[in-house]
């Protein structure tokens, strides 16, 4: 019993102390990551040819349903082949007058947005490094898009990203395939094309804003809130003053100017849309959105791409930024207690159904 309480006593202390050394480092870390605050040396880009990926998956079933004599000779044929398509490739560089004509490609970007549309950013970059040396001729952008929307200046803006790939005359493909609601369609709809699953959520065309209000609560327990503001609507509404008529009549007057910007950003991008017929607010599933004109398609991103394969190079762009030691510790420790949680829930439910 003494032994295992000195053990105890002793395995604290190493805990305790990997715990301050991870404090202190993460201090650290984090104070040098503010001096570069402001850097463009904070990420970098990652390119991924896609094509190899597909093969790759391919040839893995093709090898393993067939027998060992079978697969043997077709390994034997593919490194005999690869050995002939590099010696080509050799030869063609070799000769001066041949002319090196880069083969058409499909930039295949992604966007997974929450309410502030956090991932614009990444998605700048990622568009300025594919328009740098995308060609118009030839060439196509593919946008991987899951949003169900969020701030409207925050999804302005992520639209405005891949207007810059429209104004480029570089066709540009959406694909959707769980949802692109509110600004998520928002951003859908500059695309040239765009492509659904079959019950991927559409449309959301609309605008809307919630707010607690306190007035009452405050003012039953005999607190005051005063609102003091130059201009006439500063402040339209508040969550804990008194609203008034007025204010709330200019803060949907607002709203209504809004919906009507939103309304004209998506008609002038898809003129064959009926918009007063789909700019309700409602949403509707991949195929009864094809029946509105909200897609063009129904079609999953990876069935897209990888017919795509056969016509193109196909590559990933995206800017991977830098985590700092201490958003590692925290996505970790987000990750175990997320882990946890559902493990105890499952359980629960596990013994729910018992």
């Amino acid at each position: 019993m003494e032994f295992l309480t000195e053990y105890g006593l002793f395995l604290a202390k190493v805990v305790t102390f990997v715990i301050a050394a991870i404090v202190v480092v993460s201090i650290i870390v984090s104070a040098t990551h503010k001096d570069r605050a402001g850097h463009d040396d904070d990420g970098e880009l990652q390119i991924r040819k896609l094509n190899e990926k597909y093969r790759n998956l391919r040839e893995s079933i093709q090898a393993r349903l067939m027998s060992e004599h079978e697969r043997k000779a077709w390994s034997k044929a593919r490194k005999k082949k690869d050995k002939a398509e590099k010696k080509a490739e050799k030869a063609k560089s070799a000769d001066s007058d041949a002319v090196d004509e880069a083969p058409a490609r499909i930039y295949v970007l992604d966007f997974d947005g929450d309410i502030k549309a956090s991932e614009t950013d990444p998605l700048r970059r990622a568009i300025s490094a594919v328009l740098s040396v995308a060609d118009p001729e030839k060439d196509e952008v593919v946008i991987r898009l899951e949003s169900g929307g969020g701030l409207v200046h925050s999804y302005g803006l992520a639209a405005a990203q891949l207007d810059r790939i429209r104004s480029k005359g570089i066709r540009l493909t959406a694909c959707v395939d769980k949802v692109a609601a509110s600004g998520g369609y928002m951003m859908a709809c500059v695309a040239d094309r765009i492509i659904a699953s079959p019950f991927a959520i559409l449309g959301s065309i609309g605008v809307v804003a919630q707010l607690p209000n306190f007035h009452r609560l405050l003012k039953k327990n005999n607190v005051d809130f005063e609102v003091l503001t130059a201009g006439e609507h500063k402040r339209t509404m508040t969550i804990f003053g008194e609203n008034t008529d007025k204010g709330r009549q200019k803060f949907l007057e607002d709203l209504e100017d809004t919906h009507d910007l939103f309304k004209d950003y998506v008609s002038e991008r898809r003129p064959g849309l009926d918009i007063a017929a789909v700019a309700t607010g409602d949403i509707w599933f991949g195929r009864r959105a094809l029946d509105v004109n909200l897609i063009d398609e129904i079609k999953t991103s990876d069935e897209y791409l990888i017919e795509a394969c056969d016509r193109a190079d196909v590559v990933s762009v995206s800017f991977e930024k830098k985590r700092t030691l201490p958003e590692k510790l925290g996505l970790a420790t987000s990750a175990a207690l997320e882990h946890t949680l559902w493990k105890v829930l499952s359980s629960f439910r596990n013994q729910k159904i018992q």
